[in-house]
């Protein structure tokens, strides 16, 4: 199970315990987020593209004894899911995205409505350090601000997750690292996404998406997705762009009911 911006593995609470009574759920933090390693990145971000970030998962689960699961990602999460799903097809046996539409398809979309909603896309890809250093000035004000903005209600989250996510992000090389992530995805992540434009996912993918987010009013979801994968199913929630957190139970539901297929 993956997580997205600006959180850590801590994003699934609500759903992992649910998992947990049919499955053994595995809720790590991305690289460079949460408590995970900070590597040092390189001109190209190449370091921080969603193939390594895919990698380092892959390699987990190695470790942990699994060769072949299913996989759950949320926002950045997804989209290292999306890519590990190409890279390591037969690792991957079902694959889960909670509201994304390809990077490629997001950014070719990209409208005045795309780039205010999604304005963090564009404002973390700037140089090294304007970003870093504007976020660093008032780190808790900016994430609330993100969970503000993407969310149906801040009401949603447990003020321990809130706590636990700034804990984290308050760290400077968090908030370099999440930057690496957003910069890689405008530059290498392209590249590698182009030259696999052609390529479709060729295990059972299930999309979920927030009725009241971006993905919802800007595309229609599952047509994108059926452009990029064999078999394709899902729908949209009742809630924003935080899933896990803001309809837990349809989350988790939904999810078990794919995965037990």
């Amino acid at each position: 199970m993956l997580h997205g911006y600006p959180q850590t593995h801590a994003l699934w609470h609500k759903v992992a315990p649910m998992l947990a009574e049919r499955f053994t759920v595995v809720a790590s933090d991305l690289r460079g987020y949460g408590d995970s390693e900070r590597v040092v990145s390189d001109a190209r971000h190449f370091a921080y593209s969603k193939r390594v970030m895919a990698l380092d998962q892959v390699n987990l689960m190695t470790a942990l004894g699994y060769s072949r699961f299913a996989v759950a990602g949320h926002d950045r999460g997804a989209r290292v899911a999306h890519r590990m799903a190409l890279d390591h097809r037969e690792r991957v046996s079902r694959l889960a995205l909670l509201d994304i539409v390809p990077t490629y398809d997001a950014f070719a979309a990209t409208d005045t409505f795309m780039a205010t909603a999604y304005f963090h896309w564009f404002f973390l890809i700037q140089p090294f350090d304007f970003p870093e250093r504007m976020i660093g000035n008032d780190p808790e004000l900016f994430l609330r601000q993100c969970l503000s903005r993407w969310s149906g209600s801040m009401g949603a989250f447990a003020p321990e997750a809130i706590a636990e996510y700034l804990r984290c992000f308050q760290d400077p090389a968090v908030i370099h690292a999440s930057c690496e992530d957003y910069r890689a995805a405008a530059s290498v992540d392209l590249e590698h996404d182009a030259a696999d434009r052609d390529r479709r996912i060729d295990c059972p993918l299930l999309v979920l998406w927030g009725k009241q987010g971006v993905v919802h009013k800007a595309f229609d979801p599952l047509k994108v997705w059926r452009d990029r994968a064999v078999s394709v199913e899902g729908r949209p929630l009742p809630c924003g762009h935080f899933l896990p957190e803001e309809a837990p139970e349809k989350t988790a539901g939904d999810l078990l009911e794919f995965f037990t297929r």
